[in-house]
Order: structure tokens, then sequence, then C-alpha cells
């Protein structure tokens, strides 16, 4: 047991962990940062060799970072997003505990302190805080469909949180099950490697990289779209949306759209509901998706538009984006209900199903009938547990890097308010019970 009782400690040193660590260091408060691996550990170990993040630079920097004198409109390859993390934690000489395995979150009976268990490099010590920032993020463990049970033991399955590059794969084509973000830029990967390559895809919205001069991430901030709340969303559907479509490979990133993959040679599939063997069933909704892709962007683009009208700005033309032009009769898409994996030839599936977060050292009751974090903003209803770096924390932009600065900041001043009142209490206490 550390007899030292930290103010606070936090799971996670990726950009949501070390953010909260620039606040809390700001306000004084003593803290550790328990990182399983090594900084940003996910974004090195479940990124595939070609990847690039999906914001430019301006929008994937931390609080009080200044990349001013870089390429701001430009896309970071992962490794130099790592380098940024782990140049942070130098900086503002963040303390951090790497290969760090937090095994158990517990509170101590008749306290306000809580109990973290920790393993080391192998060895297991116990830290007591008062109160506890979890940013080990919702995408810590990989997600794969029951479906997959069913899938010939001749076929090579991985999760896209595996894949890293076309040469690991046996020769024959390519399964990718799950269209959005990760599925579309491997397909994308994997064409590009000279790979046939089918596509299960699935509801997934889309948007032009770029519009009238700007990224659209610019707009989509200047709008106010990356800021609205999460209590101004009337329909739940909006909260389990996926990460729209698109890209940051090129100079400036790229539109990604399923006709633009079928253009290159994927076969568009609907999305499969099971597999037997070498028999994928699939429904046969494949052109609703890419309509539903082109409807968003179309959405998106009026709403740039009713933007730039109401404030008056000056911007250029749209420019021609091929890949952002609409499939208006859906032609790209295949209308197949099911697909023979013998006969197609394909000898891989990759499941581009998305990722969870892995909360099981958690023992405390915090959680939903479905395992995910019960929280207001980050805050939980057990004084003094926070979470942090998860989608739609706050607002819409909470899923996203740049997000994480308001995210931070307004945790830790509630954390940093708890730990005042609490003193307060201490001291009326103490000076209630000197009088007597």
């Amino acid at each position: 047991m550390n007899d030292l009782i930290y103010d606070v400690l936090v799971v996670g040193a990726g950009h949501a962990g070390l953010g909260a660590s620039y606040y809390l260091k700001k306000l004084n408060l003593s803290h550790l940062v328990f990182e399983q691996a090594r900084i940003g550990n996910s974004w090195s170990s479940m990124r595939w060799d070609s990847f690039k993040l999906n914001t430019p630079l301006k929008m994937s920097t931390l609080p009080g970072l200044d990349v001013k004198d870089q390429d701001l409109e430009g896309f970071l390859i992962t490794r130099e997003f790592v380098s940024i993390l782990e140049e942070y934690v130098w900086k503002y000489e963040l303390p951090v505990r790497e290969n760090s395995q937090v095994l158990k979150l517990e509170e101590v009976a008749d306290s306000d302190v809580f109990s973290m268990t920790v393993s080391t490099n192998g060895k297991t010590e116990r830290y007591q805080c008062k109160q506890v920032v979890i940013a080990s993020g919702a995408c810590s463990r990989e997600l794969v469909p029951e479906i997959s049970k069913g899938v010939s033991s001749d076929i090579v399955q991985m999760h896209a949180g595996e894949y890293r590059h076309a040469g690991e794969l046996p020769e024959g084509a390519v399964l990718v099950v799950g269209s959005g973000q990760s599925g579309v830029q491997i397909t994308e990967d994997l064409l590009d490697s000279e790979k046939e390559v089918f596509l299960s895809t699935s509801k997934v919205a889309r948007v032009p990289r770029r519009y009238r001069g700007k990224d659209v991430m610019d707009w989509l901030h200047m709008t106010g779209f990356m800021d609205q709340r999460i209590e101004e969303v009337d329909d739940p559907k909006v909260l389990a949306m996926k990460q729209p479509q698109i890209s940051g490979i090129g100079q400036r990133g790229k539109t990604v759209s399923l006709q633009s993959l079928a253009a290159k040679g994927a076969v568009i599939l609907g999305k499969a509901i099971s597999i037997e063997e070498d028999l994928v069933s699939l429904q046969p909704n494949a052109a609703a998706h890419i309509k539903f892709g082109d409807g968003f962007s179309q959405m998106i683009k009026g709403m740039i538009e009713e933007y730039i009208g109401k404030a008056q700005i000056s911007a250029p033309a749209p420019e021609l984006d091929p890949n952002d032009i609409p499939d208006e009769h859906a032609s790209y898409a295949s209308g197949e209900t099911s697909l023979s994996l013998k006969e197609k030839g394909i000898t891989a599936i990759i499941w581009s199903t998305g990722f969870t977060g892995d909360f099981s050292y958690i023992k405390l009751p915090v959680f939903d009938e479905y395992g995910q974090p019960v929280h207001q903003g980050g805050v939980t209803d057990i004084k003094g547990l926070y979470f942090l770096g998860l989608p739609w924390l706050r607002k819409r932009k909470s899923a996203l890097i740049y997000g994480i600065e308001e995210d931070a900041e307004y945790i830790c001043r509630k954390i940093k308010t708890l730990s005042e009142e609490r003193r307060n209490r201490r001291r009326a206490s103490e000076q209630y019970t000197k009088r007597l």
C-alpha cells in the first residue's frame, strides 16, 4: 500500500488522460496517470500502417500546445501523433506511469477515498486517492460480432484493430465488414494494394473533405455543429451514429464515398446478417446506405451555405470533388442477398465493426444494463468519480481530439470545486470541535 493519498488518479495516457493531467497540474492537484502500456498505446497498436488522423493538425492538438509553426492543414500519421503525446508529457512534466495496468478500482468503506490496485511491470501496488478520472477510452477493446463464429476455419479473420497492411493477408479477395471510417479507409488501402475487395456496408454518414475553400471540420466548427450539446439532441439515434466517412490520406485529405470505392473496384454489398461456413447472408440495403451517405453530405453542404449567407462570408465557389458526386440511382450498389466466399475467392475477412471501452476493473455501481458508464457530462453519481474521452460526453466534438480541451478543463474544475468543498467542510468541522 502506498501511504500517500493523492488528490486524483487518472486511468489512461491517451489524449484525454494527458489533457486532464495538464489541467490538474495547473490547479496544483497532486495526481498520477496510469497507462497499461506506452503513452498513446491505442493509437500505435490499433492502427494500420497507412493510417492518418481524420482531423487536420490544428484540431489534433492538446491543451496548451503551440503548433503554429507546423502545417496546420496537414494530417498526421500515427507515429507523429504519438510523438506529440510523448513530447507533451516531457514538456509539462506530467506524472505518467507507463506499463501500469489498473486491476481494480473500489471505494474505501466509510470514507471519501478510492483504492486503486495497479500492476506496474509485474509488481502490484495499491494507491489511494480522493478523486478519479477514467480516461481509458471507448476504444480499448475490439468488437467482433457473433456471426464471425460461423465462418469456415479456412478463412483468415482479423479485426480492423489488428490489420496492418495487405501484404500480411493470404492470396485472394477480402471481405471487409463495416463501412465506418475504418472500414472505408481499410477498403481503400486494400484496393491500392490491388486486392479485390467486397465491402459489407452499414448506415454511415459521410461528409466532403473540403468545401468552398476550407476543410469541412473548419465549417462544422464555425457553424456550431460540433458544439451541439448532448441535452439538445432529441433523437437518440443521433447519439449512436458513427463518425462520418472521411479520410486524412493525401496532402489535404480526401472525401471517401461508397461510390468512389466502387469506382476503384470494390463490390458494395448490404449488411451481413449471418455466415454459415462460406455463405454470407446479406440484407439488400446497399443502395439505401449509398443514398444515406449522399443525403448527409448534401445536408452538411446546405448547412454551410446557409451559414455563409447569414454571416455574409466571402468564400470561393464549391470545388469539383469526384468522390462527392451523388450516386442518384445507387447504381454502384449490389442487390445480392448472399455471397459465397469460396466462389468469389475470398480468403480473408476484416471485421471493421468497432470498439468498446473495457471498464471491467471498476468495481463500482456506475454502469447501466448494457455495461456503459452512467454520467452527466462526465460527472457520475459517485462523488469524485468522472469519465473523460467518451463520445458525446458533453458535446458532439467530445469524440474528437480537439474536443478534449473543453471537456478536460470542465472536469478538472469540477474536481477542484469538490476538493475545496471537502476542505472547507473539514476546516469547519475542526473549528467546531475546537470550540467544544
